[in-house]
């Protein structure tokens, strides 16, 4: 069922009271709307209110900054205070409050929202940090000390502590980055982190996790021709990365989602690839590293991305698109669009809800969407039982079958004349024996039943293998012929150079050959002028 048809019409004073568990609904808001867009910025600040900054909408980046309450479900548009330089002004010569952006990050600290990086038609060569006050509207540049980063788009920014941690992004010149910064808050001071092992490749458009303020996890995103549905992590003590094996259901490869993290558990929704959109929220257990299906939605739900993509299909195709790209203008730095939603997490009346805003699905949206989280069972997953966990409980079966069997039940030789125990005890010790052989079949039958599971997950796994090795194949097949074809590309654009100095050489030879022939008739005009006269 799509999020649409469910619960169209809440009561507004207690709507999030009549929600059901892990499925997304549409909010019922009243007045307004903000412009729909992906791409944008969002965060909740004091549980009350989601306030969303800038964004993307056909190209065009966006520079306001609205609030939801979610007492009222009412949007409203702050009007910022500006406290940028003077200086700074724009066309029209009105002070620029917040320029308008798009694939930045938000988060809060303190009583303000920090806005870090994101494209946007200003130039500037290191990442600006900026900042909103949600009570008084003031909107201005932190002024930051040390090595900043440079200017990116689709990083990711984590809390830790007091830190900020910066991890990948595309730059203006739509290099792809895998560099890790920090920013300290309570300083402004700017460190670049060195890391030890493998990083994982440069990207953009992923998310980014923190497990026990010490471990920053990585997941998904895309390279200019590569979606990723790997997960990586960096030690914060160490500084070391790994790439750990991962449990539960298969994940697809996408980006251009977004994740919040609630306790131990990590949301994801939305993202996509160039082929389909990704309708399921999944969720990972950050300490086990098992993923899990939480909820899903239709295709074209607005929480399903659809990625369009903008490949060139043929050989003429790209060069037309090197001829305009160099030439004409220049296209927005992306090969694709990707959904570019938003979630967050709100804490209402001593429930956890998630809230997404946005994203783009064949259409742009503005709507909000939340989804209740079972308080008992805070992600209420729907776990495949992996082959460990089965293991588990085949042991603790086995143990209890084991002590069950210990048990000995005496052959109570009682007659009639009350020789030995008397009827009640007999009573007593015939029901015990009951319920201790009743346990001991049921311990028998779950054991069985754990056995077979056991060997039907067993050949799953052996399936999903078989798969992965299949998938890996592609996969290496396919980056080989993205490098071909880059390759292909470079040597069509030095043919079309080439092509244009052999025309210049061609129109030169021509003019040679047109004076040429033009002599040649005037000498011939002259003999036969002469030939003519000798005649008559």
């Amino acid at each position: 069922m799509g999020t649409e048809e469910i619960a169209k019409e809440l009561n507004a004073a207690n709507w999030f009271s009549q929600l059901v568990y892990d499925q997304w609904v549409p909010v019922p808001v009243s007045g307004a709307r903000p412009s729909a867009r992906y791409k944008h910025a969002a965060a909740v600040a004091d549980d009350e209110k989601l306030y969303v900054a800038g964004g993307s909408r056909t190209g065009r980046y966006l520079p306001d900054v609205q609030a939801f309450d979610f007492r009222g479900l009412v949007w409203s548009s702050l009007k910022l205070k500006s406290k940028v330089d003077a200086g700074k002004v724009e066309e029209n010569g009105a002070p620029e409050v917040l320029p308008a952006t798009s694939d930045h990050s938000m988060v809060k600290w303190g009583n303000k929202l920090l806005l870090l990086g994101g494209h946007s038609k200003a130039n500037s060569d290191s990442m600006i940090v900026r900042f909103i006050d949600p009570e008084t509207h003031a909107c201005g540049v932190i002024e930051t000390s040390g090595e900043a980063p440079v200017s990116r788009g689709g990083h990711s920014v984590t809390l830790v502590g007091s830190r900020l941690i910066i991890f990948g992004g595309e730059d203006r010149n739509r290099k792809l980055l895998n560099n890790v910064y920090a920013l300290d808050l309570e300083t402004m001071t700017w460190d670049v982190v060195a890391t030890k092992q493998t990083p994982p490749a440069p990207r953009f458009e992923h998310t980014a996790a923190i497990n026990g303020d010490r471990y920053l996890l990585i997941f998904g995103g895309c390279s200019h021709s590569i979606f990723f549905n790997d997960l990586h992590v960096l030690d914060l003590q160490t500084m070391e990365w790994s790439q750990p094996e991962v449990q539960g259901d298969l994940v697809t490869p996408r980006a251009g989602h977004s994740g919040v993290t609630i306790g131990e558990n990590w949301y994801i929704v939305g993202g996509g690839d160039n082929k389909n959109g990704c309708p399921e929220t999944l969720v990972l257990n950050m300490s086990k590293l098992s993923w899990s299906a939480l909820a899903s939605v239709r295709e074209r739900d607005p929480l399903a991305s659809e990625v369009t993509t903008f490949a060139f299909l043929k050989v003429y195709s790209v060069i037309l698109a090197i001829y305009f790209i160099d030439r004409t203008f220049a296209l927005e730095a992306t090969h694709y669009s990707i959904q570019g939603l938003s979630v967050c997490s709100v804490f209402i009346n001593g429930e956890r809800y998630l809230v997404a805003f946005g994203g783009y699905n064949g259409k742009y949206y503005n709507e909000v969407f939340v989804m209740r989280i079972k308080p008992t069972d805070a992600s209420r997953q729907l776990l495949l039982v992996t082959e460990k966990s089965l293991a588990a409980a085949s042991v603790t079966a086995a143990y209890a079958l084991a002590k069950s069997e210990k048990f000995e039940f005496p052959n109570l030789n009682l007659n009639s004349n009350g020789t030995g125990k008397n009827s009640t005890e007999q009573d007593l010790l015939k029901e015990e024996k009951n319920v201790l052989e009743l346990s001991l079949t049921e311990v028998r039958a779950e054991n069985s039943r754990l056995t077979e599971k056991i060997d039907e997950v067993n050949g799953t796994h052996a399936e999903l293998s078989k798969e992965l090795h299949s998938v890996q194949g592609q996969l290496v097949a396919e980056r080989s012929r993205c490098f071909k074809l880059e390759a292909q590309i470079a040597e069509l654009q030095k043919m079309l150079e080439s092509l244009q100095s052999i025309e210049t050489e061609v129109q030169l030879l021509r003019r040679r050959q047109k004076s040429t022939l033009e002599q040649e008739i005037e000498r011939n005009g002259f003999w036969w002028s002469l030939a003519l006269g000798i005649a008559g």
